[in-house]
This record gives C-alpha cells, structure tokens and sequence, in this order.
C-alpha cells in the first residue's frame, strides 16, 4: 500500500530524533554514495590515470565542486527498488551514473570497485559527518552544565542512594559529574577513525593492482581515494573485519549512556516531590494544564533505552561477518548504524538544550535537606560522636530522632553530658559535611578554563 506522506520515517514515533536526522536521511546517504563514486574517477586522475576531461566531466554531471548535491538528479525511490535485485543501491547506482556522463568517461565510474567498497566508504562519510555534530552537542551541554556548577557551586542538596537520603553533596558536583561522563563521552567520538574501503571483490585488490599496472600504484590509489573522499587511509581492507562500525555504535552508545544519565537524574529531580530542578521550556500536557513536564529529559531518556540493543546488533552482525563478504550480517548493520546516529543527534541536541535552559530551585533543595529531620548528617555523628560515646548510642540517638525527637537537641544533650569539646550547630549543618566537593568541582572549573569558549543561547 503507498504511503500517504511523503517519506516512510518523518520521526512521528521518534520524537527524540525529529528534526535532527537530516545528517543520516536516505538522500544523504545517497549523496555519500555518489561522492564516493566520484572520489574514486578523481583519484584514478590523480595518480595520472583517468583523463582529466573523463574526471571533469563526471565531476561536472555530479556536481562535485558546484555546491548542488552530488545525487541531485537521481531518482532515490526507484533506486531503491531497483536495489532488491542485488541486494544493495550501488549496482543499479552504477548503471544511472554511467548513463549520464560521456561514453568515453563511463569506464571510468567505478572501476575496479566492489559495491561493498562504495557503500561502506559511504557510510564513513555519513557517519564521519553525523558525528562530528554529535561531538559538538555533547561538548555545548558540557559547557551549559559547567556554567551550571559555577552558579550554584554553593548550594547543599541531598545525595540520595538507593532512593533514599544518604548524606549532603552540592549541585554543583551533581552538574560536574553529569559532564564528566560527557566529556569523556566526546574524547572518544573525537578519537573515532573513518577508513576508506577500497578493496575489491574478495579484498584482495587485485582489480586495482590490474588496472593500475603495479601494487604500489593501487596502494597510491587506496590513498588517494579515501583523500579525495574525505576519510582515513584504511590500514588494510575491513570487508570483513567491522571494527569500524562498532567503534563507531560503541562510542555512540557511550555518548547516550551519558546523556541519558543526565536526563534520567533531571526526571527524577523534578518530580513534583522533589522539584529541585525544572527544564526551562517545552513540557506542557494536553490534559493537565498544572504539568510541567520533563519532556527533553524524557526524549533523551528514550534513546537511551534503546541505544544498547542497537549496539549489541552491530556487533552481532558484525561478529557474523562470514567469508570475504558476509550473507546478510553486512545488511543489518545499515539501518542499525543509522538509528544509532539519528538517535545520537537528537539526544545530544535536547541535552544541550535541557542543559542551557534547566532552572535549579534552591529553595526546594534546602526544604528537602531537612525533611529528614537532620538526619542527612547521621554519617557524620557516627563518625564524630561514635568514638566517644559508642555506635550504639549513636545508632540510638539517630533511632529516637527518626521516630519524631529533635536530633538537635539529642546531639547537644550528648555533648553535654560527655563534655565534649564540639559545635553542634557546625556538626549538624549539612554545608559541613560535602567532603572534597568543592575541590571536585574546582578542579573541573579550572580545566575548563582551558577551553574558554562557552556556548551560546542560540547554540543549545
């Protein structure tokens, strides 16, 4: 049955990704697959073996230097059907290309390539573009949060484990941890490498030592193409061994791992209970005007649920990369890769968003600091109270207060009556007892100063 909108995927059940995977569409792709086509006529005429008129006149009808998309002209839909037959778009790919330029350059067009060649070198370059943005998102929300920390580096909130009070920590540690996972997230997308293929058939380059003449000049070839389309000089031919696809799906987990730790903390924070922290925009409900609902965290939240399968696909499929040329493994990693990207660019854009615009209620995190009564200092009386009157009668004093006593008075009765030399007023003020969070988080301030160039608004 035809679709009645134009595309089969608008983004209607992602709506992390929509309006954010333009970098992964199908037309990119296809764009990915012609530049890669043409990169290979124009390193055939840089180790002086094309002649120049064939390689200007596949890069004129490509377009490849006139700022008008490479597949400008090609009809994807029917490229797509057509690529049923062979199992992949490039072979029909060929036979419109070659169509289109002079019969004396059509020798040219993907001479000695293998379909695997152009089309994992395609998606180098549609994933070396993708992530580039994505590294660019993440490295804005860690600057947003580290803006954060320095505007509230000294406000006490509750460090909750297991879902409970545990003892005090700040915001401003809460925000720097959230960007160190990112930071740490964007190191290895920035450390990603994006091979060329250019193997041939059975990853032998023997087509290219054919044509060339010599094995040194279809080396010089390999490295030219993967110049002119923009990639890594491949180390040696990964027809089969697909690390670089799960480098990739590997470090884009990682980078919404990250970001959905980021999220999943800001949903649960501003919950009504809690309300220490509110997204700045967006987050209304169809039915209850009163909501104001984490919508960004929940869509970041989204990619991150989904993300880790995604991942274990890739390599599934990869680890199942049989022969010289696997039956089917190499297929499912297309459209697996693709989900990561798109589900990379959206998050780690509504994280930077959620970041630039998250409002932190002071007022809210002192209330909850004392609705235990105190008692989120209880680690600390322990500690300081439990070598001079016992853990017991400590545990006993944190007992009377958690079924209704004041801890204050329980604490300066303690003091007085084993003389202690002690502030009680200090040792119950939960601002005394954040450790080294201060030092963490100077510590993260300082190393930002390296990289002074702060998002803006309009940036997130």
């Amino acid at each position: 049955m035809p679709s009645d909108v134009p595309g089969f995927d608008l983004g209607l059940l992602s709506p992390v990704t929509a309006g954010h995977d333009d970098l992964v569409s199908d037309r990119l792709f296809l764009d990915a697959l012609v530049s890669a086509e043409v990169a290979l006529v124009e390193a055939y005429g840089t180790i002086g073996l094309a002649p120049a008129e064939a390689v200007a006149a596949i890069r004129r009808e490509f377009r490849a230097d006139r700022g008008i998309r490479p597949s400008s002209g090609i009809d994807a839909a029917a490229l797509a059907t057509d690529a049923v037959a062979g199992g992949n778009p490039v072979i029909p790919l060929v036979g419109v290309m070659k169509a289109r330029v002079p019969a004396d350059a059509r020798e040219w067009v993907h001479r000695g390539a293998t379909s695997q060649d152009i089309w994992d070198s395609a998606i180098m370059i549609v994933a070396k573009r993708a992530v580039e943005q994505v590294s660019r998102s993440v490295r804005n929300a860690q600057e947003w949060l580290l803006q954060l920390a320095a505007r509230h580096r000294d406000d006490v909130v509750v460090a909750r484990t297991l879902t409970q009070h545990a003892v005090p920590t700040t915001f401003a540690l809460r925000a720097v941890n959230w960007q160190r996972g990112l930071r740490r997230a964007a190191a290895r997308l920035d450390a990603l490498e994006f091979p060329a293929q250019l193997a041939g058939a059975g990853g032998t380059l023997a087509s290219f030592v054919e044509v060339t003449g010599s094995p040194e000049r279809a080396e010089q070839l390999v490295s030219s193409f993967a110049e002119h389309a923009g990639l890594n000089a491949p180390e040696g031919p990964w027809h089969v061994l697909r690390y670089p696809v799960t480098e990739i799906g590997d470090a884009l987990v990682q980078a919404i791992d990250a970001l959905g730790k980021l999220a999943a903390d800001v949903a649960t924070l501003s919950r009504t209970e809690i309300g220490e922290v509110a997204e700045g925009i967006g987050g209304g409900s169809s039915a209850m005007p009163q909501k104001q609902n984490p919508a960004e965290a929940v869509l970041i939240r989204s990619a991150a649920l989904r993300a880790p399968q995604l991942g274990a696909t890739l390599h599934l499929a990869s680890a199942l990369a049989v022969d010289e040329r696997p039956d089917g493994a190499w297929h499912a990693e297309w459209p697996t890769l693709r989900e990561l990207l798109r589900l990379a660019l959206g998050a780690s854009w509504h994280a930077s968003s959620l970041a630039a615009h998250l409002r932190v209620d002071t007022a809210a995190s002192s209330t909850n600091l004392t609705v235990t009564g105190g008692l989120v200092v209880a680690e600390r009386l322990s500690l300081v109270l439990g070598p001079h009157i016992g853990r017991e009668a400590v545990a006993a004093l944190v007992t009377r207060a958690g079924a209704g006593d004041d801890l204050g008075d329980l604490v300066r009765a303690a003091i007085r009556e084993h003389d202690l030399d002690l502030d009680p007023d200090a040792l119950l003020d939960p601002a005394g007892y954040t450790g080294l969070a201060d030092v963490l988080v100077a510590r993260a301030l300082r190393a930002d100063d390296r990289h002074p160039h702060a998002p803006r608004e309009e940036d997130a």
